[in-house]
């Protein structure tokens, strides 16, 4: 029963911000969604460079497919494997 009590503080919360800024509730929650994946991400990518957490583990983690994982290693500059497709 806690959760849901802190799940309500959190919606009234929202709600609040909402009513004082320009955003929607979906606005917001869109981003703090891009927030902790994010925030996520970066966890991982620390435990990718020291190479304590493989790439399938890091997929799974983040619910994305490797090919996005790539292009953010790619985006961020990180050196990594590349496999030929033939």
């Amino acid at each position: 029963m806690a959760f849901m009590s802190n799940l309500k503080n959190i919606k009234t919360e929202i709600e609040k911000y909402a009513s004082n800024s320009n955003l929607t509730e979906l606005q917001i929650v869109e981003k703090l969604e891009k927030h902790f994946f994010d925030k996520k991400v970066r966890a991982n990518l620390k435990l990718y460079k020291k190479g304590t957490k493989k790439v399938s583990d890091i997929t799974k983690d983040l619910k994305i497919s490797p090919r996005k994982f790539y292009a953010i290693l790619q985006k961020k500059n990180i050196e990594h494997k590349k496999y030929n497709k033939k």
